[in-house]
């Protein structure tokens, strides 16, 4: 479960062997979320409003870099890490 980028003590990671929907999984603390690259929606879990508003905002700036390492992952390829938010 590769880590793609840390910002504001949210970790951002992308599973291997998850199908489906393309998607990533936000954790902050205690709390994870899995949330759909191509609509943002909270597929399950939840964060703090602040933290799902923040994951939000990176993902908006960095969905292109998501969905490539998706498929970097389907084909069982290294994760790019990707820029934290500032």
């Amino acid at each position: 479960m590769p880590t793609i980028s840390r910002f504001f003590g949210i970790i951002i990671r992308m599973y291997v062997r998850e199908h489906g929907v393309p998607h990533f999984h936000a954790i902050y603390g205690q709390d994870e979320a899995a949330i759909a690259i191509e609509t943002l929606t909270t597929l399950e879990g939840k964060l703090p409003r602040r933290a799902h508003a923040l994951v939000i905002e990176w993902a908006l700036l960095h969905r292109a870099a998501l969905l490539d390492n998706w498929h970097r992952a389907q084909r069982h390829e290294p994760a790019v890490d990707i820029e934290p938010l500032d």
